[in-house]
């Protein structure tokens, strides 16, 4: 299993503000305004289950900040999904909407459930009843969904259909993540992992790291194992790969779409030709140039730091390395490329289909992918230069960099 320690992340989050608004001199006000979301939404998701037995689910919504715009934030299904999770989610996706310079705010949802223990009718009765109970509070110009971990472009199908039923709304804006045939947008699939790859690109020479350097993922989701193609794509050597159980190593390299074949035919990595099997913590401390975790919060601690000999690590995962972690690294000369740039092309390209329904368009996904190369690399740029200006770290700059446009924007509202 992935290491989920027992952290609470919206503390995580908020540490990493107040280390920001130092680094910043920013005011007190700023950090005022993002300690508190604007609306925290419990809602009880009753679901009659397939044996006829009721089940009462917990589902949420933080709506963090719409200064800058709409909230936007994924939904995601965990059994251990509770509302300092989902907090933590939606202050970093306030950030990450104003690090990249999108007209969005940022917001974030959930069921507390376990997907794997539903049958696909479950599934889909407590999708529509995750938008039953805060179809009021949705809209797209008030706060577009998307999909997040083990939510799927058909869970968003049945969630547009479900608000088009209530509303009448019929520009299918609400949500993104949506398949093509259903307004979604070109790209959208591997945009998250395709960014992290553009990020990554444009900081590579910055932070020393040649061409076809060793890459260690640890998560082969929607994010872990487009981004580990992606890399592989490009003449990166894929050195470790892994899921929830564990993970595979091969110092020559490993084939992402044969091993990711390998996973749904098999159902996990065990006995994987020609590869050792490791766990995620040994994924972790790996000799290798880039170590990308792409899975859940809190898997880089102080705990662990330590052992870390990576040469850079790209967050691909939200919040997955704590800021005790981070001093650790930093004194070890380890830079840290954060979550809320390095894993921002989703939410860009989820604006792009947002504004693609509204204007009743559909971009070619080499128009998308111009279009996120040229924000990324801009805005990669900006944070290098705040953080070399103020001589800290990436994350810190990203964190003044979103702060600095979120109080722009309080000031002329």
């Amino acid at each position: 299993m992935y290491t989920i320690n027992m952290l609470n992340p919206f503390q995580n989050a908020l540490s990493q503000l107040k280390r920001a608004c130092v680094a910043g001199g920013l005011g007190s006000d700023i950090l005022a305004r993002m300690e508190t979301p604007e609306r925290e939404i419990r809602v009880a998701i009753p679901l009659r289950m397939d044996d006829g037995s009721l089940k009462i689910f917990e589902g949420y919504r933080v709506q963090h900040s719409s200064v800058r715009g709409p909230y936007k934030g994924g939904i995601r299904y965990h059994p251990q999904t509770d509302i300092d999770e989902v907090k933590a989610l939606a202050l970093w996706m306030t950030l990450k909407t104003a690090v990249a310079g999108i007209p969005m705010g940022g917001g974030k949802g959930g069921i507390s459930a376990d997907p794997k223990k539903l049958s696909k009718g479950e599934l889909e009765k407590l999708s529509r009843g995750w938008v039953q109970a805060l179809w009021r509070d949705l809209g797209p110009q008030i706060d577009v969904p998307a999909p997040d971990m083990n939510t799927t472009p058909e869970i968003m199908t049945w969630m547009v259909d479900e608000f088009e039923k209530i509303t009448g709304d019929k520009t299918k804006a609400t949500f993104t993540g949506k398949p093509l045939d259903n307004g979604g947008s070109e790209g959208r699939d591997k945009a998250t992992g395709l960014g992290g790859f553009m990020v990554f690109n444009a900081l590579r020479k910055k932070l020393g790291i040649m061409e076809g350097a060793s890459i260690a993922i640890q998560g082969m989701g929607n994010v872990g194992g487009r981004a580990a193609e992606i890399f592989a794509e490009h003449g990166y050597k894929i050195i470790a790969m892994s899921d929830s159980r564990g993970g595979i190593f091969n110092n020559e390299g490993l084939n992402p779409a044969r091993v990711e074949k390998y996973k749904h035919e098999q159902g996990n990595l065990s006995g994987y030709p020609g590869a050792k099997e490791i766990s995620n913590a040994e994924l972790l401390a790996l000799d290798v140039d880039v170590l990308a975790p792409a899975t859940m919060e809190n898997q880089i601690t102080d705990l662990n730091a330590g052992n870390v000999r990576a040469k850079i690590i790209l967050e691909l995962a939200n919040g997955p390395t704590t800021p005790e972690a981070d001093d650790i690294l930093f004194a070890k000369k380890i830079p840290v490329i954060p979550d809320i740039l390095a894993n921002s092309g989703g939410v860009i390209v989820s604006s792009f289909e947002w504004e693609q329904n509204l204007k009743g368009e559909h971009w070619t996904e080499k128009v998308v992918n111009e279009k996120l190369k040229e924000i990324l690399e801009r805005e990669v740029l900006t944070v290098w230069n705040r953080a070399q200006s103020l001589k800290t770290d990436l994350r810190r700059s990203a964190f003044v960099t979103a702060l600095e446009r979120i109080e722009k924007a309080v000031k002329l509202n």
